[in-house]
Formats: structure tokens, sequence, C-alpha cells
């Protein structure tokens, strides 16, 4: 505790002025309630990580959160993910309602200590669309600012694994719903920064759309977390790049 008391304590003298404006690149733990205790699930994936010693590591929010796994989360995609991780050992770090910030703070006070996994997927940045009490929105720019860090530090604790990137998916019923374009902005600036930090760029963003562009209930309930049928889309987009 005086260990982490200490970095949030010298953390922001070592911050730009420009750098402290953009909440994305600042490291902070829980920022919003959710449905789960944030900080029983970091101490979970932080004493898990080093003992499981898994070959495939997931970073993310409520839609990675809730596919399955361990730590024990919402198993809404459990078939999905049987299917496609079958014995693996597979770390899920995707915490509901989480900003790129909060995954940065997470492996900042090791969630990835002790790991040395051969696949990483990154899927993180619709929370970012949001705006609160406790954080405001952060722009396409600023939050791929803090993907671009949040890659540094995936690439500093896995440095044999393969990266995938994926695009962040499709959010509002509706091909008119203005989250449409909010993500799709994002995605325009996430992807040169995954390429440039070598990583693989996966987009299945459209595979969740009807031809007139709405999202089917049968993938995504409420438009935005997917279903059994709509964790098997992102299991079948990820089964090329996994570790042989």
């Amino acid at each position: 505790m005086l260990r982490l008391a200490l970095l949030l304590a010298l953390a922001p003298l070592s911050l730009g002025a420009e750098t402290a404006a953009n909440p994305a690149v600042v490291p902070v733990s829980k920022l919003e309630n959710d449905s789960y205790d944030w900080f029983k699930r970091h101490e979970e994936a932080r004493a898990l990580a080093p003992k499981l010693k898994p070959d495939i590591v997931l970073i993310g929010d409520s839609i990675t959160h809730f596919w399955g796994g361990l730590p024990q989360g919402k198993d809404r995609g459990a078939k999905s993910w049987a299917d496609l991780f079958g014995d693996r050992k597979v770390l899920n770090l995707g915490f509901g309602w989480d900003r790129i910030q909060n995954a940065l703070w997470r492996l900042d006070n090791g969630e990835m200590d002790g790991t040395d996994p051969r696949l990483v997927v990154v899927n993180i940045g619709t929370n970012n669309l949001a705006n609160t009490k406790n954080c405001r929105t952060t722009t396409p720019e600023e939050t791929a600012a803090g993907v671009a860090l949040l890659l540094e530090r995936v690439k500093a604790r896995a440095p044999h694994a393969k990266v995938v990137v994926m695009a962040v998916f499709p959010r509002g019923a509706t091909a008119a719903s203005p989250d449409r374009a909010r993500v799709a902005a994002l995605n325009t600036a996430f992807r040169p920064v995954a390429e440039k930090a070598g990583a693989t760029w996966l987009d299945i963003g459209p595979k969740f759309l009807a031809p007139d562009g709405s999202i089917p209930k049968s993938l995504m309930g409420d438009a935005l977390h997917p279903t059994d049928a709509g964790y098997a889309i992102w299991a079948e987009a990820l089964k090329p790049h996994l570790p042989k």
C-alpha cells in the first residue's frame, strides 16, 4: 500500500500540463460503480496471474469481462468461450465500466506480473466515449494516446506475445445512432497506433450488423454487449491468432 501511495503521489509530477489534461493517459483506479467489486476483481486477477501462467491474456472492459474465464465473471458467453479456448490457460482482464486509463492503472499495479503469454488481445475504448461526473469524454486522439501507452505496457510485460488489438465494437441499435460515428472515429484513430506498435489490427464490427446497419438483438441484446451468439463471432475471428 505504501508503494502504491507513493506511485500515485509522484505520478502527477512526471506529467506535463498537456499530458495531464488528457484523462486517457493518466492511470487511475475505479471510476464508476458497476454490478461487481472492482478492487476485489483486481486483487483476484493480480494473485491469479503468476499462478495460472496464462498462455493468453485478454484486456478490456465489460465486453471482455462478461465473456467468461478467470477471474470468475458474468460468463455470458460460456459456450463460445469453451469452444474457442478449450483447456487453454486464459486470464480475463476485462473489467466492467473500465476506460483505458483504468487498464493502465491495473497493469501498473500487477495484473500481468509474473506472466509470459503468447497472445494478448486488447479490446477497450468504448467507455472513453462516456461523459460522467467522474470523467469526461476523451477525444479519439486523446483515447488513441492512451491506447499507445497501454500497448507499450503490454509489450514490456509480454515481450514474446503476439498482440491483437480489436477495433471497438459497434454500439447503438441503428445505423443512425450517434454512437456509430463516434466509434468509427475512435477506430480511425486507433488503427495507426496499433500498427505502429507492431500489433495486429482486427476489425469485426461489420459482422455484428444486419444488412440495414442495425444490430440484431440476437447478437447484442442491448446494442452494446454481445450475447453468446455475438461472442461466437469474436471467437471465430480469434481462432487464427491462437498460439499453436
